[in-house]
């Protein structure tokens, strides 16, 4: 599976270094934000990186949630434990968690169809700045912080009718966003279909930091730096 280049195994642990972290997410995820840059002080890892791994590990299941609860440094040793009836936790040397999956139906373990599951969450996932938060922020009137842009990756949800699933794609269904004085929920929904037919459905939230009030100009110097990044560090 596609996934196999971007951690390393040892001592029953999965670790991820800064470099493998920065690879998946530009030249999977087409994700160019900062914070996964190897020399960004407040580095971490993509949580589709994890999203990724779970899939290649335990399959997918009908019903899947997962929730995250700490940002992952470099090299941390990550416990990959034996999947329960209802759910299990990625913890490190310490017991911290970082993610709680939580899994109930028919699990699939169609390698090939779970790669090209992931690839095309994966591909929607990267498209959420600034394709799809930009013109929310745009909407309710608020943005970001230019200068220290914070967007967490906070939940997402799936569910299928059915785990029999050829030729995997995801489509883009709304978006809402909830403003709570500086920080706001973001939810993004798409559709999962087979061969075309919307066979399920998913849910993505974001928790976006730091709000004030909308700035046109400054969203648009913000957009304009991100598009020349990914131009200039595109693999």
């Amino acid at each position: 599976m596609f996934i196999e280049s971007f951690y390393t195994e040892k001592d029953s642990r999965i670790l991820i270094s800064k470099q493998q972290a920065s690879n998946f997410a530009k030249q999977i995820a087409d994700d160019f934000n900062p914070i996964h840059d190897p020399d960004n002080k407040s580095f971490c890892v993509p949580g589709d990186l994890l999203f990724s791994l779970i899939l290649n590990k335990y399959g997918l299941s009908q019903k899947m949630s997962f929730s995250f609860s700490g940002m992952i440094g470099d090299n941390v040793p990550l416990h990959f434990p034996p999947a329960d009836e209802d759910g299990f936790s990625i913890t490190d040397d310490n017991d911290k968690h970082y993610l709680d999956v939580e899994h109930s139906g028919d699990i699939s373990e169609d390698t090939e169809m779970i790669s090209e599951f992931t690839k095309n969450y994966v591909a929607f996932s990267g498209t959420n700045f600034p394709d799809l938060i930009v013109p929310l922020m745009e909407q309710y009137k608020v943005m970001i912080n230019p200068d220290r842009p914070l967007i967490v990756y906070d939940n997402m949800s799936i569910e299928l009718d059915t785990i029999n699933i050829q030729n995997p794609t995801l489509e883009f269904v709304g978006t809402s966003l909830t403003v709570q004085g500086k920080k706001a929920i973001a939810l993004l929904e798409f559709a999962i279909k087979s061969n075309g037919e919307i066979i399920g459905k998913g849910l993505k939230k974001l928790m976006l930091r730091g709000l004030r009030e909308y700035d046109q100009e400054k969203v648009d110097t913000m957009v304009e730096y991100y598009k020349e990044r990914k131009i200039s560090l595109a693999p």
